[in-house]
């Protein structure tokens, strides 16, 4: 069985769960390549841009603003209820496996 991968996971969610509670952690690189915690914090960066970006084009429509398309203001607003509802499910799939390690026994 390969430890490397489980470790490099529960690296990643103890430095994730030290963020969150304001701790300071110590950030190693993993052997993998890109830190885990960096990519999760840029996909929920970028999910909340596009959310800002789509109720900002909302906005303005609502205000009416001649420059926005109604077309393009349901597309936006669609894509960032879609990309919302992706990050969800990474989420759920996260916690599942950080509770499927917990429940392993060594």
């Amino acid at each position: 069985m390969d430890t490397l991968g489980i470790e490099q996971m529960l690296s990643a969610l103890r430095t994730t769960a030290a963020q969150a509670s304001g701790k300071a952690a110590e950030s190693k690189p993993t052997a993998g390549g890109a830190d885990f915690a960096q990519i999760l914090q840029g996909s929920i960066d970028k999910v909340n841009q596009t959310q800002q970006q789509s109720d900002e084009m909302a906005q303005k429509l609502a205000a009416g603003d001649t420059t926005q398309n109604l077309h393009e203001v349901m597309i936006a607003l669609q894509t960032a209820s879609v990309s919302f509802q992706e990050m969800v499910q990474v989420r759920n799939k996260i916690v599942s496996a950080y509770q499927d390690v917990m429940n392993m026994q060594v």
